[in-house]
């Protein structure tokens, strides 16, 4: 067994780190968490997309992580939950398998599904039976049931093709026995009876062999090999998110200027109607994104304060639906001229947030609002909003506690006039409010949408129209195994004459049930308030599409370098191999004119993978524009990534660092083995439905 531990790493540099050090976390455990993660997958893109989104629910929750319980068993109950979610509750997805299944997990595959936890948990997590029922949620000898059900199979499918003929009224015994935990009233009883009992003496033996044999699972574990470009893509698809979180920033900071002053026109409008309550709220509310729900009687104004340290927190409004439940704030610095924010990641919470509100979907981002004249009025007083999960129930009432408040920081080299989280300080105090909240009806309409995308089918299922935001579903079939849409980007809807842009980065994957050919995600719009539908054009924006296309190339340490070969219409080059502790491959492509790939998928094949250590991969990108415009990503003027149309990103050299284990001892690579390539495509389609 192979307890997983915190290592070098304690909690609070993870806390300070935030996700690099959950990556490294999750790297000095992989081995682990990649055999655990295999026992419900089967191909290493679900198991790439079981860590990234491990990872970043491990990043989410952990200001929520109390210590009660280990680090390692917090985590574990996260990944776990995640192989469920990707696994379809046991069933098996239709994508080919990435290599050949072992018959191990050939044999857990036939367990029923707790079965097969229990066993998992026990024998390649090496966890206690305690642990394992707190684990799976139910009670030890409940767990202890489902081991030895489990083991019972594993026999039959594994060893020796039929199941246990022992007494059954002793099956109860066997695991406590053989791990020397069993009472010792009811060990006399059940050694006398074995004594006498040869059918029972054959099956304890048959039991115990496959017991140790599993508990030898270390020694199989060293020979089940991580690919080694696996936390590497992982590590990648985090720095792009990361890259577009900061680009969101920029971005919904001028669509909501743009959305501000529309609420203003319509404000306007509205007060022109002659309505007193409208004209009520003109007069006495100042945030106008918050004064336009309360014009729609979308929710109730508030006043709720609390003073912590010299801050006095205000809660003006909230506005509750079936997306997010969101909440208008004021705070002001008492004692200074200092400015602050609320962020759910850091030093907010809902108390009661498991009795009122829904884990289906994590709260929205929202970026500190620098720009609008309440927020220039007063240098002590910042008025912003922040997301919470959506309500479950019809009304409740909010339990929020807030700890800690970021400072913002205004920079005026920044034209976007906020300089980032890197350089942000912290207000610490205590601040309770108990927030009443109604949540308000959304309108689902049905849509039969239909289009296909570099010949992959692509649905548009369904538009939601909330109070807060309004979403867009789609699924796209990627059942071929040769070709696969990694990223669909809508670019914009229109709605009855409405152009509404997306959300860049406000998109999810949805866990759908209904089609296993098929993969469900969700784009985020602005609000419609009150949009009765009746045309809907649905504007694509680009997609990213992962390409199988393998290639073998013989590696010769011998020879001198570099080496050049052909793939995808293009002459690669092995500019470095050498072999040493680390050995270094690096290849090269710099002609980027036409080419078929933004970056390639591969893997080095050693001599004894057994002896691997550790695998870095490292690139150098090149962003390319429509017009063939390069652009440096480590210029020293930082380059304006929404500025630039239609961007490609085109790694031009790629390198990897292998070390074996044994110190001095060369790691000889046999194969350059490459799996396919990643492109970016920008499209001009249009979906055009009809809701009439």
């Amino acid at each position: 067994m192979i307890p997983a531990k915190i290592d070098s790493m304690s909690i609070t540099m993870i806390r300070e780190k935030n996700v690099e050090s959950i990556v490294d976390w999750f790297d000095q455990h992989k081995l682990l968490y990649f055999t655990l993660g295999w026992t419900y997958l089967r191909n290493q893109q679900q198991m790439e997309e079981l860590f990234y989104r491990a990872i970043i629910k491990v990043h989410k929750e952990l200001p929520r992580f109390n210590n009660q319980t280990s680090f390692d068993t917090w985590v574990t109950s996260i990944f776990i939950h995640t192989c469920r979610e990707l696994s379809h509750d046991g069933s098996l997805q239709t994508l080919e398998e990435s290599e050949p299944r072992q018959d191990l997990f050939k044999a857990l595959d036939q367990l029923k599904k707790y079965e097969k936890e229990a066993v998992a948990l026990t024998y390649i997590k090496g966890v206690s039976h305690e642990e394992a029922a707190h684990l799976l949620q139910v009670s030890v000898e409940k767990m202890k049931e489902y081991l030895f059900s489990g083991i019972q199979s594993l026999k039959k499918e594994m060893w020796y093709g039929s199941s246990f003929n022992g007494c059954k009224e002793y099956h109860r015994y066997y695991i406590d026995y053989l791990e020397r935990n069993l009472e010792r009233s009811k060990k006399i009883d059940f050694e006398i009876h074995i004594y006498h009992c040869q059918v029972c003496q054959e099956d304890l033996t048959a039991f115990q062999d496959v017991m140790l044999t599993m508990l030898n699972l270390t020694e199989r574990m060293e020979d089940f090999c991580v690919p080694s470009d696996f936390l590497g893509n992982v590590k990648a698809r985090l720095v792009e998110k990361e890259k577009h979180r900061q680009l969101k920033t920029k971005k919904r900071r001028r669509i909501g200027i743009v959305i501000a002053g529309v609420l203003v026109l319509l404000l306007g409008l509205e007060v022109f109607t002659g309505t007193i309550t409208n004209l009520y709220y003109s007069w006495t509310e100042e945030n106008q994104e918050l004064r336009a729900f309360l014009q729609h009687d979308l929710g109730d104004r508030l006043n709720l304060e609390a003073e912590s340290d010299g801050v006095k927190i205000r809660i003006k409004g909230a506005i509750a639906d079936d997306v997010q439940t969101l909440v208008f704030y004021e705070i002001e610095d008492m004692d200074e001229e200092n400015q602050y924010m609320m962020n759910y990641d850091d030093g907010v919470f809902v108390e009661n947030e498991y009795e009122i509100m829904s884990r289906e979907t994590n709260p929205r981002y929202y970026p500190p609002d620098l720009k609008s004249d309440i927020n220039n009025k007063e240098k002590n007083v910042y008025q912003g909003k922040i997301s919470l999960r959506p309500l479950t129930k019809d009304n409740g009432t909010i339990k929020l506690k807030i700890t800690k408040l970021q400072k913002l920081l205004r920079d005026s080299s920044d034209k976007h006039g906020f300089n980032g989280y890197e350089n942000m300080e912290n207000a610490t105090g205590e601040w309770n409010f108990e927030i009443p909240v109604t949540k308000q009806s959304s309108i689902e309409y049905a849509l039969d949408g239909e289009t296909v995308v570099e010949g992959i089918p692509v649905r548009i299922d369904k538009l939601t129209i909330a109070p807060t935001a309004t979403l867009l579903q789609y699924a796209i079939n990627n059942v071929q195994p040769k070709k696969r849409i990694e990223v669909l980007n809508i670019d914009n809807i229109e709605v009855n004459n409405k152009k509404l842009k997306a959300d860049r980065y406000g998109g999810s994957f949805l866990d759908s049930h209904q089609d296993l050919n098929w993969s469900t995600f969700q784009t985020n719009f602005a609000p419609l308030y009150g949009e009765e539908p009746k045309e809907i054009n649905v504007q694509f924006g680009f997609i990213n599409i992962a390409v199988e296309d393998q290639k073998s190339i013989e590696l010769d340490a011998s020879l001198e370098y570099p080496q050049t070969f052909e793939y995808a219409g293009s002459t690669i080059s092995i500019d470095k191999l050498e072999v040493g502790q680390p050995t270094v491959i690096v290849i090269s492509n710099n002609e980027i004119e036409n080419r078929a790939f933004e970056a390639l998928n591969f893997n080095i094949v050693v001599e004894d993978e057994n002896e691997l250590s550790s695998v870095e991969m490292n690139s150098e990108v090149v962003i390319v524009d429509k017009n063939g415009v390069k652009y440096d990503m480590n210029a020293v003027t930082p380059v304006s990534f929404e500025e630039i149309e239609q961007p490609q990103y085109f790694a031009t050299v790629q390198s990897m660092r292998i070390e074996g284990k044994k110190a001095g001892e060369k790691v000889i690579p046999k194969n350059l083995e490459i799996y396919g390539y990643n492109t970016t495509k920008y499209l001009d389609d249009v979906v055009k439905i009809s809701l009439k």
